[in-house]
């Protein structure tokens, strides 16, 4: 049998981010919870954490640290019962694509977290990979573009975010615009200029690949792979060059300084393509992304809650599912 003593020693000393802090969480020394990890450790008969270059779970640990989850969601549907087990924290660790973060999600999770007393860790990761999280035992439900859940989880279709390829004017000059072009508009009154832009300036109809090959792009992540394919609907498959920029905020900024052209969700660039602070270089190859709603099968009360919290009020927020890929709850 697990001694769940020594398994919340190992959530503090993760959760904390260091012995010294999950000691303070537990109200132990740090002493008395280095113990009971190497005391876990030599039940299991291997580590649960690796100490260098960077404290983390070992494959073993992070499957352990999704039990603890586990029961804690559990033990809280037994407190709404049984008041009298008395109070605990309610903690509920999720993947989710930055985009989703920067936009909609906020808007969906927060009156509910708030009802609720609910606390959120959440763990940013591109929509490809998301669902990692999940098969590794780290997370109890994730945002991805994947819909087969992984075995134990559910799976349900939230809806779609489109993405257009994005650039500032000044950058569309200096790619796109024919020099002769481009040195006349840039003549136009400064204080004027974003409100003229998206009617002064002929965009080419095809984006060659010469041009690709030349005009940096920004791409969020080695996992992200939206400008791929992008470049791939246009019929090029071949390096180019970008800047890399974690930060879904960032990401915007960067396109709208005139660094580079990236894959912005719609929703975020909305009021940025309506000033003219942006511009779509390729308005007929939008992408639309799909986002399902991964969580487990027996994760408690908490999670069946927010799972049908998120179906009823993304549909307002999200597109509608792509038709070439249809939705189907799925069950492993």
């Amino acid at each position: 049998m697990l001694d769940y003593k020594l398994l919340e020693a190992l959530a503090a000393v993760i959760d904390q981010a260091g012995f010294e802090r999950g000691a303070r969480a537990l109200g132990l020394t740090q002493s008395a919870v280095s113990q009971r990890i190497k005391l876990l450790e030599a039940r299991l008969g291997q580590p649960v954490l690796v100490r260098t270059p960077r404290l983390g779970p070992t494959p073993l640990g992070r499957r352990l640290l999704n039990h603890v989850q586990q029961v804690r969601l559990l033990e809280h549907d037994l407190l709404d019962q049984i008041p009298a087990l008395g109070e605990s924290e309610q903690r509920l660790r999720i993947a989710i694509n930055a985009d989703s973060l920067a936009t909609w999600w906020p808007k969906v999770t927060g009156i509910f977290c708030q009802e609720r007393d609910l606390l959120l860790d959440m763990l940013v990761e591109d929509q490809e990979v998301a669902l990692k999280r999940m098969r590794d035992g780290e997370v109890a439900g994730c945002i991805c573009a994947t819909p087969r859940p992984v075995q134990g989880a559910r799976s349900h279709p939230l809806g779609s975010m489109r993405y257009r390829a994005l650039a500032s004017p000044d950058f569309v000059r200096r790619y796109l615009i024919p020099t002769d072009a481009s040195s006349a508009d840039h003549k136009t009154d400064s204080k004027t200029k974003n409100q003229k832009q998206s009617t002064s300036l002929e965009m080419p109809e095809h984006l060659s690949h010469e041009v690709l090959r030349r005009m940096p792009a920004i791409v969020f992540g080695r996992d992200d792979k939206l400008q791929h394919r992008l470049l791939s609907s246009m019929g090029f498959d071949e390096p180019f060059p970008h800047h890399l920029c974690p930060s879904s905020e960032g990401f915007v900024r960067l396109a709208s300084s005139g660094m580079g052209y990236g894959m912005i969700p719609e929703q975020q660039a909305r009021h940025l393509l309506e000033s003219g602070e942006l511009i779509d270089i390729a308005p007929n190859h939008a992408l639309e992304v799909p986002l399902y709603w991964h969580h487990w099968r027996h994760g408690g009360n908490t999670l069946e809650r927010l799972t049908d919290h998120l179906l009823r009020h993304c549909e307002s927020l999200l597109l509608p599912m792509p038709e070439q890929d249809p939705p189907r709850p799925g069950t492993l």
